[in-house]
């Protein structure tokens, strides 16, 4: 083959990469222009406005203030300096601190469950598959309706948990799980990880899959223990997938809005970032400064989520870092 057919093969090999690239961005840009309307767009928006005095009833008349709404100061006749802002704002810290509060011991218990449910719904057992499809369906479930079905079944004077324990002589009276501040955090745990569990394990179980089972195998033949086999194999295989799903799962859980609105409104003991910033904004009218608790929830977001990839080393794709 001649200098000249080879060179004539590599640009027809350059042009059709070309073409191909120009097809799959085209193919790309309607999903684009979606994500920018329903996301991009109201982010920029909702930032934009955190800057600014904008009320609800006059959403294109406020002005630029700065950083008014995190932090700012007045200094009192008295000489004394007094601070205002959302920075400054006690019940948002609250809020901040049942957020991580809820994420850190949620998704600790969903993780270390959905490992455990993947695991046996990976072995081989007459009626799996019909076991896979059951196990989601408290997943399915769509939030607002959990949440309202354990509402009745945690009620004080009707609920169905409440009349258990007391015939079982685990309680000696009936508790108001969601209205009592010592009982609504664990309400809301209890709803979430029963809810949630199932999609841990179904990510859990994707990686599982992908092990292949000539390992265990030979681990069978070598006699090596189960325990010692979960730890030193199937751990660090099933690893990248795990990592994903602990990063997916703690963003749904430092953005908790839904159930902890339906379960218990109203409670200081529960109320998250997202619940926080939604009442400043609509409820007492607050909205410059709803939007600036929403960017702060947002830049924690995206905090998490750059410091968990760098720690874990993995991509959002599930391969490890190099």
């Amino acid at each position: 083959m001649t200098t000249t057919s080879l060179e004539h093969g590599k640009d027809r090999g350059a042009s059709l990469q070309q073409q191909r690239a120009r097809a799959a961005f085209w193919f790309l840009a309607p999903m684009l222009v979606a994500l920018f309307c329903v996301a991009a767009w109201p982010l920029l928006r909702t930032i934009y406005f955190s800057f600014t005095n904008t009320s609800l009833d006059n959403l294109y008349g406020g002005h630029l203030i700065g950083f008014g709404n995190y932090l700012r100061w007045r200094t009192m006749p008295s000489g004394a300096v007094r601070y205002y802002g959302t920075l400054v704002d006690p019940d948002w810290w609250n809020a901040v601190w049942n957020t991580v509060r809820f994420a850190i011991v949620s998704v600790s218990f969903e993780t270390v469950l959905g490992m455990i449910v993947a695991l046996v719904l990976n072995a081989e057992f007459k009626g799996r598959g019909l076991v896979r499809a059951a196990i989601l369906i408290p997943w399915a479930i769509p939030t607002i309706v959990s949440a309202k079905m354990w509402a009745w079944m945690l009620n004080d004077q009707y609920g169905i948990i409440n009349d258990l324990a007391v015939k079982l002589h685990l309680l000696d009276h009936k508790l108001a799980w969601t209205a009592s501040t010592d009982t609504a955090m664990i309400a809301v745990l209890i709803v979430d990880i029963w809810k949630t569990t199932p999609f841990m394990a179904l990510l859990c179980l994707a990686g599982l899959q992908m092990i292949p089972r000539d390992i265990y195998e030979a681990t069978k033949i070598d006699g090596i223990n189960p325990i010692r086999v979960f730890f030193k194999v199937t751990l660090p295989l099933v690893r990248p997938a795990l990592m994903v799903a602990v990063i997916f799962r703690m963003l749904d859980a430092l953005r908790i809005f839904d159930l902890v609105y339906v379960l218990t409104p109203n409670s200081s003991a529960t109320k998250t970032m997202s619940v926080i910033s939604r009442e400043n904004m609509f409820d007492f009218a607050h909205f410059a400064y709803g939007a600036a608790q929403s960017t702060l929830l947002f830049t924690m977001l995206a905090i998490f989520v750059l410091l968990f990839v760098w720690i874990g080393k993995v991509d959002l794709t599930g391969e490890t870092n190099r």
